[in-house]
This record gives structure tokens, C-alpha cells and sequence, in this order.
């Protein structure tokens, strides 16, 4: 692997970290990752995009796994700084694009633009993750990752109730200044980290792959949160469906409140991360995904006719905040876990590990037509019990011998085998 170290930095207490403003900006940096989800019709009639309209989110999501694996190593090449506010000011004009945009052509490409840009949140947490001591590193990595996992559940029913009182160009318009806002706050708060490097951006890239082959511990964790992953799109992708058929038919507005339902699980992310600092790393792991097997099941009785629509909405509402709870706290245990190997490819491995498990969430949402049309709601409930029963599974038998290696691990870090 390429040599790429770091210039020293002082590593800050707990309490000189003030993690709720980076939870405040990777919150905002990701908003516009999945609105258009929420703005699909506003965005065929208005751009003129028609069905193309269902492409816009395809070419965010695609833009930000390109980010993930072509920007986001740079965080061990370039100077953090300057290339963390560039990426986010490069994302505010993308933004000021979208709100302007009349033409299909523009929109569509500045929507890629977006999510290429938002790759920038992956670079915040390495460089907070490095200014925290290794002991309270889990606490540090679940306080920032719960504002950016609250900005993903919110961006859909936000961009829904925005655009339905000021029009959907405002809710972009109104990313864009919050964005340039706290950019102007981070370029004056972000740690001065400055690699030392000795290779070149081919040869970065090309690191990615010894990467994946020497950090078990990174295969592993982001295998486990794609698992997971598969299950939450399965869930997600197809409840509006299940909400807006009998006995809820629910509207536009009830389905947009109801995503709001797992926004209290966020507050799982610090929790995770302090529960990983105090060892507890398997024991987190075995509860966080078997809340989701359970999540599933109560998603399945939920659907279950005979149910009045109080009670069915009631289950299904449960179902959610426990599915997000629990793919929240084994994605807050990874990224402790992945943080805490090699200091010098931090922002390479976190770009690994989001990438990875973000293959996840393709595979759910791709998964979840033909489990809706094999089984409708119940193939969908079976599916997503499987792919977590099967995280949860491979996790046990992945861990259940402690190794030598293991014995001589940091505290609460994974064993290797």
C-alpha cells in the first residue's frame, strides 16, 4: 500500500469536541439525497422531465457512490480543509442550479452534481473521528452520525410539506443558504489536517482494493450494515404502497408524516457509539440486529387483516422506529469499528465502508418490486426478516471464537480472525 501519513495533529478532549454542529452540517449536506423521492411529479410537470423524473434520484445516489470512492480518499491526500469546504461549495451552486434549473437537461445534471458532492460528509466524520481519543471515538462518530442520519429521514417529508407552502425550487433554495451557512462555520472550525503523502491520486484509488483484502474488520462491518440495508429499502420503498392501500389509504401528506415516525430513532447513534466504547461491540451488535428481524415481523402482523386501521397503523409505525433504530446502531457500531483501524486511510476506509453497504440499499429497493408482487406485503416483511436473520447470523458465528489478535485489540474494537 502506498505510504500516506499524517502530520501530527493534538488530539482534543471529550468535552472540547462540539460534535452538534458537524451533526447540524452533515444533517444539511445530505437533505438533498433523497427530496426528490418526495418531489417526483413537481420536478415531471414543472422541469418538463416527464418519466425521466424517476431518474433524478437514480443519478443523485449515483453521484454520491461516485463521490464516495473518487473524493472522499482525498481526505488522505489533500489538505482537509480546503478540499471539505470546496466539495460543500461546489454542492451549494449544484443546489442553486436545481432551484433555477427550467431545462431537463441542467436539472439532471446538476442532480448527479449533488450527489457527488455530497460525498463531503464522509469526509467530516474521519476528520472528527481523528480529533477524538480512541476511548470516547464511538460517543464522537454516533453524535455526528445522528444528525446526519436525522437529515435522511427528514429530507423526504420536509421536501414534501416545503414544497407544498412555498413551492418545491424553495426547498432546494432554502438547502442551499442553510449549506452555505454552515460552510462558512466549518471553514473556521474544521481541525487542520494535512497529510503527508508519498503517492499519487492513481495510486490512492488503486489502494482501495489492498484495502478491502487487509481490513477484515471492514468487510465484515460493511457486510452486516448491507444486509441491514436491504432490509430498511425493502421496508421503505414499499410502505407508501401498503399506506395507500386499504384499510389506511393514506394520502400524500399522511404518508410523508408517517415517514416521519423513525426520526426519533436517531438518538440510537451516540448510544451505540458509547455502548461500543465500553466493549459491549457484540453484544450491541446481536440487539441491534435483532431489532430488526423483530421490526419486520411486527411490520408483518401491522399488515395483517382483521386489524382495525388504528391498530395496523399503530404496528406499522412501530415497526418503522424500531427498523430505523436498529440500522442506525449497527451503522453508528461500524463506524466506530472502522474508525479505529489504520489512522492514515481513515477517510479511505470510511469511503469503503459507506460504499459498500450502500450496494445494500440498491439491493433492497431493487428487491422490493418483485417481493411485493410475489408475496405483496408479506413477501416484502419475509424478505426484510431474512436479510437481517442473516446479518445477525453471520455476526455470531464471525465472532463467537475471540482470537489472539483479538486479546490485543483497543478496547471494544472487533476481533480479527
Amino acid at each position: 500500500m502506498p505510504s500516506t501519513n499524517q502530520s501530527p495533529v493534538a488530539v482534543a478532549t471529550p468535552a472540547s469536541i462540539a460534535t452538534r454542529p458537524y451533526a447540524i452540517a452533515v444533517g444539511i449536506a445530505v437533505l438533498g439525497l433523497y427530496a426528490s423521492q418526495a418531489l417526483v411529479n413537481d420536478l415531471a410537470t414543472s422541469v418538463g422531465l416527464g418519466a425521466w423524473a424517476n431518474m433524478v434520484t437514480m443519478l443523485t445516489l449515483t453521484g454520491y457512490a461516485a463521490g464516495l470512492l473518487l473524493l472522499v480518499p482525498l481526505v488522505d491526500l489533500l489538505p482537509n480543509r480546503p478540499l471539505i469546504i470546496a466539495t460543500l461549495g461546489a454542492q451549494v451552486l449544484s443546489l442553486a442550479v436545481l432551484a433555477a434549473a427550467r431545462e431537463p437537461v441542467a436539472f439532471l445534471a446538476a442532480s448527479f452534481f449533488v450527489g457527488l458532492t455530497s460525498s463531503a460528509i464522509q469526509m467530516l466524520v474521519p476528520v472528527v473521528a481523528s480529533q477524538a481519543p480512541e476511548a470516547d471515538r464511538g460517543r464522537v462518530v454516533g453524535d455526528v452520525m445522528s444528525g446526519l442520519m436525522l437529515g435522511v429521514l427528514l429530507s423526504r417529508p420536509a421536501a414534501s410539506l416545503i414544497a407544498g407552502a412555498f413551492g418545491w425550487r424553495s426547498y432546494y433554495a432554502i438547502d442551499a443558504a442553510a449549506l452555505a451557512v454552515m460552510s462558512a462555520w466549518l471553514w473556521t472550525h474544521v481541525p487542520d489536517r494535512r497529510p503527508v503523502h508519498q503517492s499519487s491520486y492513481a495510486a490512492l484509488i488503486g489502494s482501495l482494493l489492498h484495502l478491502i483484502r487487509d481490513e477484515p474488520v471492514l468487510r465484515r462491518r460493511a457486510l452486516y450494515q448491507g444486509l441491514l440495508m436491504v432490509s430498511f429499502n425493502l421496508f421503505w420503498t414499499s410502505v407508501a404502497l401498503k399506506l395507500a392501500s386499504a384499510p389506511l389509504r393514506l394520502g400524500h401528506v399522511g404518508v410523508g408524516l408517517f415517514a416521519l415516525a423513525g426520526a426519533g430513532s436517531t438518538i440510537i447513534a451516540p448510544v451505540a457509539g458509547r455502548l461500543g466504547d465500553r466493549g459491549l461491540d457484540r453484544q450491541a451488535t446481536i440487539a441491534f440486529h435483532s431489532i430488526v428481524v423483530l421490526a419486520s415481523c411486527i411490520a408483518l402482523l401491522g399488515g395483517s387483516s382483521g386489524l382495525s386501521p388504528a391498530a395496523s397503523l399503530a404496528l406499522l409505525v412501530l415497526a418503522a422506529l424500531l427498523l430505523d433504530l436498529g440500522v442506525i446502531g449497527d451503522q453508528a457500531m461500524g463506524r466506530r469499528a472502522v474508525n479505529l483501524l489504520n489512522p492514515q486511510a481513515r477517510g479511505r476506509v470510511n469511503g469503503l465502508f459507506t460504499g459498500l453497504f450502500f450496494v445494500g440499499s440498491a439491493i433492497g429497493a431493487l428487491l422490493a418490486g418483485p417481493a411485493w408482487a410475489f408475496g405483496h406485503w408479506m413477501g416484502v416483511c419475509i424478505a426484510a426478516a431474512a436479510f437481517a436473520l442473516a446479518a445477525n447470523v453471520l455476526h455470531v458465528v464471525q465472532t463467537a471464537a475471540p482470537t489472539r489478535t483479538s486479546r490485543t485489540a483497543p478496547s471494544g474494537a472487533e476481533p480479527r480472525p
